[in-house]
């Protein structure tokens, strides 16, 4: 069993030393006749084997109506060669950016496709994940979302992707596996605590109070709202209204208080997990308040800032920490 599973693991080792070398890597991908393989179907053998039949059966009594009949449905078996290749051939895969993700969800890997040709009943999937059939393809792009099931953080690669066609009757097998270089950065499982709110002057002051939230001041430019009458003048958006857009206010706001910090010091900690799980719903929740906050990760600080770019920025370095072994 042992001597199997290392003969086993290195095929699998060639096999895809081999795909690199012919099918390298790329964002963008054109499946031709370098990476397109064809074999017969349980189907298309028992095909061959029916053929085979009827000919000796055929020459066997010297009936030239069955040798004929033999002779059709082999041409037609050699015939669904082309066309199953013409079913993959010019088929253009272009990797996008997935949505954002945390570990234990079903990742979908956005994959768009078109061809120069009608290609229909095309099926994609990652390794061990679940099929996803297109049934008709053409020159206007469409895109498809590709399942993966993944239960970790950090920089997930899916691997190769599979294309399959059985076109047009299931005696062949068309197939090929490309890496469209999508690797993505999942988030750690949002885990509800307040454990992980601490201030860096060790205030205690959790989520639910108002420390690095916005209210009404004159610091920072808000954005844009209706005119009340018997306002300021000098709030109004004198550009705005030479523009025709209305009588508009100017709203400006300021952080209340000193900003919230997060703090994660030891990470070789056996609950480094725990804790990542934690923070990760701290930032969430904090995002979503509109709260600013800065973190900390060992030695390294993320200053105090708002918004979605700094929340996913937050959440990546997280994300990247090794994982406890």
């Amino acid at each position: 069993m042992k001597k199997n599973g290392t003969k086993e693991s290195r095929f699998n080792l060639w096999w895809a030393q081999w795909l690199n070398r012919r099918l390298p890597p790329a964002a963008r991908v054109t499946l031709a006749h370098k990476s397109i393989f064809i074999l017969p179907t349980g189907f298309g053998l028992f095909w061959i084997f029916l053929v085979l039949i009827l000919f000796v059966f055929g020459t066997n009594y010297q009936n030239n109506l069955v040798i004929g009949l033999s002779i059709l449905l082999l041409s037609l078996f050699n015939t669904c060669i082309i066309y199953s290749y013409r079913n993959l051939a010019g088929l253009t895969l272009n990797a996008s950016v997935p949505p954002q993700a945390y570990a234990g969800e079903t990742l979908v890997f956005p994959v768009k496709l078109s061809s120069s040709q009608p290609q229909f009943e095309v099926q994609l999937n990652y390794p061990d994940n679940r099929i996803k059939v297109i049934k008709t393809i053409g020159e206007e792009p469409i895109v498809t979302l590709v399942p993966f099931d993944n239960l970790v953080r950090g920089r997930v690669s899916p691997g190769r992707l599979k294309i399959e066609s059985r076109y047009p009757l299931g005696l062949f097998r068309a197939w090929s596996h490309v890496n469209l270089d999508n690797p993505h950065i999942v988030f750690a499982t949002p885990l509800a605590s307040h454990s992980q709110l601490k201030s860096i002057d060790a205030d205690n002051q959790n989520i639910t109070g108002d420390r690095g939230m916005h209210i009404p001041g004159v610091d920072e430019f808000k954005g844009l709202r209706q005119h009340i009458p018997g306002e300021s003048l000098r709030q109004v958006a004198w550009k705005q209204l030479a523009q025709g857009r209305g009588m508009l206010s100017k709203e400006f706001q300021q952080p209340q208080g000193e900003p919230h910090w997060l703090i994660i010091e030891d990470l070789n900690s056996p609950s480094l997990e725990k804790q990542l799980s934690e923070l990760t719903w701290a930032i969430d929740k904090m995002s979503g308040r509109g709260q600013v906050f800065g973190l900390v990760i060992g030695r390294k600080k993320i200053l105090p800032a708002e918004g979605d770019t700094h929340r996913v920025h937050c959440l990546q370095q997280l994300a990247l920490l090794p994982q406890c072994v």
